[in-house]
């Protein structure tokens, strides 16, 4: 700041002290045109050092000042080269009017509120239609006195009025987010207000010198403008040190809307009122009328066409929304479904390890007087065979008990690189041996290159021969297929076991203890269940459902450790 201000007071100096003529305009105009251009490339850094709407942000401000700088650079070929004053018929009036649009459409984007998962594109969409809005405007209020039907006094009149219009805009928007934002925003914006300040009362001043002949380049109405190209340099400076990203600075009841929007929804609404103006209540000529009307149809088509591939980006962007809300929602369901799994298992495991253990002490007396009986050489035939029923009867209980224990086992095993392929294979051979496999046939598609998983291989091991041993005896009594196939898909190994059976009646409660579909005596509806706990434990999925085609599916999944096709050295399963 202390270097703008010597700057200012130079400029003053020079301005009072030099008479006009060559020296002095070829010092302010170049002076403006540098200045400018500092500040184009220093807001040109932030934009490449930023992301996000941050990025777009710095990018449009350096947009404006390039504008601005061929602006200058036109005025400065005209007095500095050519050696003649500027023509009233200016191209630069064009683009300096229009250098005011990028700098209303980077405050408008709202950069200090958080990311969204807007893309790009849109944006692009909304400045191209405001930047087309604004171009319209000129047409539509400027142009016609200017090159239709050349009018001097009223160009000039309309031309600064719109143009005041256009930075009252801008000084709108940055008073309302200078005072509503908080931290580094808040300081970028309360100094880019200063700046749009100081140069729309010093274009008011300029522009009324201008109609009175009093102006003339490095004259002391030069000053605004060189303090405002100096204070966007500050600004462009402030941005470099803060560094200020995208976040909440908003309170939540002072969150306005996105601004972007509402101005070009508001451009949209404005063509056809002015049309209508233009046709029954413009008191030009005819010919200027007309040509009004023809601006309004070119510049609804032309933005119409904006707002039509606007709206189908923005419904594209809703689709994406809607598959990914349901993705989630997808995901949280099953996220909750495994919650209520495993609290369902944690309880039952508890009880039934209590259970188990209270258990196992008679019945171990039981097994003891039963094989007593038994082996007692005075025992009556009746008595021989009543004890080997209790005997019997006793060790199906034992066996019951060891699968609580084995149930509610709640210590995991020590884990370390497992070959699912070699698992898989030796599990369905051992499967193949079973009386019940003998009418099925197996198809397997494992390849060789499959990644390894870090487990315990005799948990895993127990819990594929568990899901294999359920599918033949859905299958029993009939000829079917168990397909069996492995792959790698990301970071996971994804493992399916299809059979051609019935199916299952109630797919969403296989998992849950005690269910069962096999006959009294068959089953305990446990070994599911196990299985279910030995997955959670290595961090995997796994999930039943029926097929269209008839039969189950059991898809299991569990995170790979190393990737496809690299071979470690693992533990071998072991058999059970």
């Amino acid at each position: 700041m202390t270097v703008l201000g010597a700057l200012i007071v130079a400029d003053a100096a020079v301005s009072s002290t030099v008479q006009p003529g060559r020296i002095l305009t070829t010092f302010t105009d170049l002076l403006l045109a540098v200045l400018i251009s500092v500040a184009a490339v220093l807001m040109a850094t932030n934009a490449l050092t930023s992301r996000g709407r941050v990025r777009a942000f710095w990018a449009l401000m350096a947009f404006g000042c390039v504008l601005w700088a061929v602006n200058q650079a036109l005025w400065a070929y005209y007095e500095v080269f050519l050696r003649r004053e500027v023509p009233d018929l200016f191209l630069g009036d064009v683009v300096l009017f229009l250098h005011i649009v990028p700098f209303i459409a980077a405050v408008a984007l709202s950069p200090h509120r958080p990311r969204e998962g807007k893309t790009f594109y849109l944006y692009t969409l909304n400045f191209l239609i405001l930047m087309g809005w604004w171009m319209f405007l000129y047409a539509f209020v400027v142009f016609p006195d200017q090159y239709v039907s050349f009018n001097l006094a009223l160009y000039n009149r309309r031309y600064d009025e719109l143009y005041l219009l256009e930075n009252l805009v801008l000084l709108g928007i940055l008073t309302t987010l200078a005072f509503q934002t908080r931290g580094g925003w808040r300081k970028i914006y309360r100094n880019l207000f200063v700046a749009a300040g100081i140069y729309t009362v010093g274009s008011l001043v300029a522009n009324a010198a201008i109609n009175r002949n009093l102006y003339h380049t490095g004259s002391l109405y030069d000053i605004p403008f060189i303090a405002t190209m100096g204070w966007l340099i500050w600004v462009a400076l402030l941005g470099w040190d803060l560094k200020p990203e995208s976040a909440v600075e908003l309170a939540p009841a002072q969150t306005p809307a996105l601004l972007v929007p509402q101005l070009v929804r508001f451009a949209m609404l404005s063509l056809p009122l002015m049309g209508y103006w233009a046709m029954f209540f413009d008191d030009d000529p005819l010919r200027l009328r007309y040509f009004r009307v023809i601006v309004v149809l070119a510049a609804t088509f032309v933005l119409g066409v904006c707002i039509f591939f606007r709206q189908h980006l923005l419904d594209r962007e809703l689709v994406r929304l809607v598959e990914e809300s349901q993705d989630r929602l997808e995901k949280m369901q099953r996220l909750q479904s495994q919650l209520v799994q495993k609290e369902k298992l944690a309880s039952l495991g508890q009880l039934a390890a209590g259970v188990a253990h209270e258990i196992n002490n008679p019945l171990a007396a039981i097994l003891g007087y039963s094989e007593i009986m038994a082996s007692s050489a005075d025992s009556a035939a009746d008595h021989f065979t009543l004890a080997n029923k209790i005997g019997q009867q006793a060790r199906r209980t034992r066996d019951l008990v060891s699968g609580l224990l084995s149930f509610a086992q709640q210590t995991p095993g020590e884990k370390t690189l497992v070959d699912l392929g070699v698992l898989l294979r030796r599990a369905i051979q051992m499967s193949a041996l079973k009386p019940e496999g003998r009418n099925i046939r197996i198809k397997v598609k494992i390849p060789g290159d499959l990644p390894q998983v870090r487990g315990n291989s005799s948990q895993l091991f127990q819990g594929c021969m568990q899901i294999i041993s359920n599918a033949m005896d859905a299958m029993e009594g009939q000829a079917g297929m168990l397909s069996v196939s492995a792959a790698s898909q990301g970071d996971e190994v994804v493992v399916e076991f299809a059979d051609s059976g019935t199916g299952i009646r109630e797919p969403n409660r296989v998992f849950d203890p005690f269910y069962t579909t096999k006959p009294v005596g068959r089953g305990t509806g446990l070994g599911l269940s196990a299985t279910y706990g030995v997955v959670q434990d290595h961090d995997g999925q796994i999930e039943c459902r029926n097929r269209a085609e008839g039969g189950a599916v059991f898809v299991l999944r569990l995170p790979s450790a190393t990737p496809a096709g690299k071979p470690v050295e693992t533990a071998a399963p072991t058999p059970v």
